[in-house]
C-alpha cells in the first residue's frame, strides 16, 4: 500500500510526425516494412501468458498485394474461448485489487514504448495488414492509440475522485467497483487505435477482458498484445482468441460470467449480439454493460455561403482517406445548385491528382480495400450507381483486383435525396451527391436527417452564421459527432469524444470518462461515527 495520493500525468495529445523525405521516422519506418515484408511469422492465440497453436490456420495478408502473405494465425474454437474465460476470470481477482496507480502505469508505459520504439513496429504491421498509408497509420496505429492508453488511467483518476457529500457525524465514499465477470472486446479491422483501445479501456478500469480481433487484421492485433506485454500487463487479464464470429461469439455469450461487451462492428452484428444477450438474461449473474458504435452514412452539408474550396478540401479527405474505410467516413453529400458547377469542376481537378496503389510508396494518397468481401459489395454498388439512369459517375467507378483490393475514388451525382446511393452504408470510397435548390435549404435539412437511420457523424460547411445554426438544430440528433466548416473525420482523443446514437451505437464516447464509466460498478459506503442508541425518535416524546 503506498503512502501517497498520485497524480496520473496530465496526458498531451502525441505530436503527428511528418515522414518527410530525409526524416528520421521515414527511415525507421522504411526498414521496419522491408523487415517484415521479409518474414511470415506465427501467431498463436494467447490466453493466459500462453501461446495456443490449434492448427487451425488463417492467413494474415497485404490487401494491397493479396498473394503477400505477412503471417498465418492460429483460429480459436469453443474449447480455447472457455480457456480464455476461465484464465480471465482466475486473473481477475489480483487485477481489481492492483492499485490504480500500479495498473497506470503499466498503460503509460505502454503509451512511451509506442511513442518511441514501437512505433514503426505498429506503424509497419498497420500499413501492410490494412493497407493503410503512412499518414493514415500514424494518426491512427501512433497517435491515437497512444492518446487512449495516456488519457485513459488520467479518467480513471478522475472517475475514482469524483466522491459525494457527508453530513455530521458521519462519513460517505464510493469506490468503483470493476464489473463482476470478464468483458468481451470485439475490434474491427479499419482502426489499430479501436482494437487497443476496446480490450485495455475496461482493462485499465481493473476488468479482465476477453478479445476477439477482426480476422483480416490479426497480424496488428498480435503485436498490440506484444506492446502490452512488454509494458509489463499481466498474463490473463486480456485474452486474445482470433477466429470467426459465431464460433467465438455464441460460447462466450453463453457464459454466466459476461459482464459486459465492448463492440465496434457493422449495425447487423451489434443488434445480433444485444439480442442473444436479451434472450439468456436470465442466466448471467450479472446485467451486461453493452457498449457499441457501429456504422454511419454520413453526411457534409453545404449552404450556398460555404467556402468552396474549403469544401473541396473536406469532400476529398473525408471520403476518400483509407479508401472510405473509416465509420465516420463522408458518404453522402448535399449541395445547393448555385455552388455545384465550380464544386463539380474544383473536385473533378482535385480527385484526378490522387494516386493509388501500395502504402510502401509514400506518395499515394490511397491504397487498397481490406478484403475481397470488400471489394465486391463495394463494386456492386458502383455497378448499380452505373446502370441506373438517375445517376451519374462524375469521377472514378474503376477498380481491379488482379494485384490487390483497388477501387478508384468514385463520385456519383443521383438525381433522388432518397436514393439507394444516399440511404445505405456502403464502407468505401464511393460519395453520392444531391444537388438541391437554394430555396430550399431548410426542407433538405430535414431530408438529411429522415434518410439515414443511422447517428454517427455529419458535417455542415457555411459561412453564414445563421445557416449554421439552422443546420445544428434541424441535424441536432443526425450526428453524435457534429463539425462546422471541417470533415466529418479525424476526431481527437480528449478533444472530441467519438461515438453516435440511432443505429450507430451506443454513444458512449470513446476517449472519454463516459466510456471508462461503463466498465465499473459502484458501491456506496457510509462509515457512522455517532450510531443512534436508541429507536425512539423526538416527535414520539410525551406533551
Amino acid at each position: 500500500m503506498p503512502y501517497a495520493f498520485f497524480n496520473i500525468p496530465v496526458p498531451k495529445n502525441e505530436p503527428v510526425l511528418n515522414y518527410a523525405p530525409g526524416s528520421p521516422e521515414r527511415g525507421a519506418i522504411k526498414n521496419q516494412i522491408q523487415s517484415m515484408l521479409k518474414e511470415e511469422i506465427e501467431i498463436p492465440i494467447l490466453i493466459g501468458g500462453e501461446e495456443i497453436k490449434t492448427g487451425n490456420m488463417g492467413d494474415c495478408i497485404c490487401p494491397h498485394d493479396h498473394g503477400h502473405v505477412l503471417g498465418r494465425y492460429h483460429k480459436a474454437g469453443e474449447n480455447e474461448v472457455e480457456k480464455a474465460i476461465a484464465a480471465a476470470l482466475m486473473a481477475r481477482i489480483e487485477w481489481a485489487s492492483m492499485s490504480l496507480e500500479a495498473r497506470a502505469s503499466i498503460f503509460i508505459k505502454a503509451a512511451e514504448m509506442l511513442s518511441k520504439s514501437w512505433r514503426p513496429i505498429l506503424n509497419a504491421a498497420n500499413m501492410l495488414n490494412a493497407s493503410k498509408t503512412v499518414h493514415q497509420a500514424e494518426i491512427d496505429s501512433a497517435c491515437e492509440l497512444i492518446d487512449f492508453l495516456r488519457i485513459n488511467p488520467f479518467y480513471m483518476q478522475k472517475i475514482y475522485q469524483q466522491q459525494p457529500n457527508s453530513s455530521t457525524g458521519c462519513w460517505n465514499y464510493v469506490e468503483q467497483r470493476p464489473l463482476e465477470g470478464f468483458v468481451f472486446a470485439i475490434t474491427p479491422f479499419n482502426f489499430a487505435s479501436i482494437a487497443g483501445n476496446l480490450p485495455t479501456a475496461p482493462a485499465i478500469m481493473g476488468n479482465v477482458v476477453v478479445w476477439k480481433p477482426a480476422s483480416s487484421t490479426v497480424y496488428i492485433a498480435y503485436y498490440i498484445m506484444k506492446l502490452l506485454k512488454a509494458a509489463g500487463l499481466p498474463d490473463g487479464v486480456i485474452n486474445m482468441v482470433p477466429g470467426p464470429g459465431n464460433t467465438i461469439g455464441d460460447p462466450v455469450l453463453q457464459s454466466p460470467e459476461l459482464a459486459g461487451i465492448h463492440f465496434t462492428g457493422s449495425t447487423p452484428t451489434f443488434r445480433s449480439m444485444w439480442q442473444m444477450t436479451g434472450r439468456g438474461i436470465r442466466k448471467y449473474k450479472t446485467w451486461p454493460r453493452i457498449v457499441g458504435e457501429t456504422g454511419g452514412k454520413n453526411f457534409i452539408f453545404a449552404h450556398a455561403s460555404a467556402d468552396p474550396d474549403a469544401l473541396t478540401t473536406g469532400l476529398v479527405r473525408g471520403a476518400f482517406e483509407y479508401q472510405g474505410q473509416k465509420c465516420s467516413a463522408a458518404s453522402r453529400v448535399y449541395v445547393p445548385k448555385s455552388i455545384w458547377p465550380k464544386l463539380k469542376k474544383q473536385l473533378q481537378e482535385m480527385v484526378a491528382e490522387i494516386k493509388m496503389g501500395s502504402p510502401e510508396d509514400f506518395t499515394n494518397f490511397m491504397c487498397a480495400v481490406i478484403d475481397v468481401s470488400a471489394f465486391e459489395t463495394i463494386t456492386e454498388y458502383i455497378d448499380f450507381a452505373k446502370r441506373s439512369s438517375e445517376m451519374d459517375i462524375i469521377c472514378g467507378g474503376g477498380y481491379d483486383d488482379s494485384t490487390g483490393y483497388f477501387i478508384e475514388p468514385t463520385i456519383v451525382e443521383v438525381k433522388s435525396p432518397k436514393s439507394k446511393l444516399m440511404e445505405e452504408e456502403i464502407f468505401g470510397p464511393v460519395l453520392a451527391i444531391y444537388v438541391y435548390p437554394d430555396s430550399e435549404y431548410i426542407e433538405t435539412l430535414h431530408i438529411c436527417d429522415q434518410t439515414s437511420p443511422y447517428g454517427l457523424t455529419g458535417a455542415v460547411f457555411a459561412t453564414d452564421r445563421r445557416a449554421i445554426d439552422q443546420a445544428s438544430e434541424v441535424l441536432v440528433n443526425a450526428a453524435g459527432n457534429f463539425y462546422i466548416n471541417d470533415k466529418p473525420t479525424g476526431a481527437v482523443v480528449g478533444q472530441q469524444p467519438f461515438g453516435g446514437s440511432r443505429a450507430s451505437g451506443t454513444n458512449d464516447k470513446a476517449g472519454s470518462m463516459l466510456n471508462l464509466q461503463r466498465w465499473v460498478s459502484p458501491r456506496t459506503i457510509k462509515e457512522n461515527f455517532v450510531p443512534a442508541t436508541d429507536f425512539k425518535y423526538p416527535h414520539m416524546e410525551e406533551e
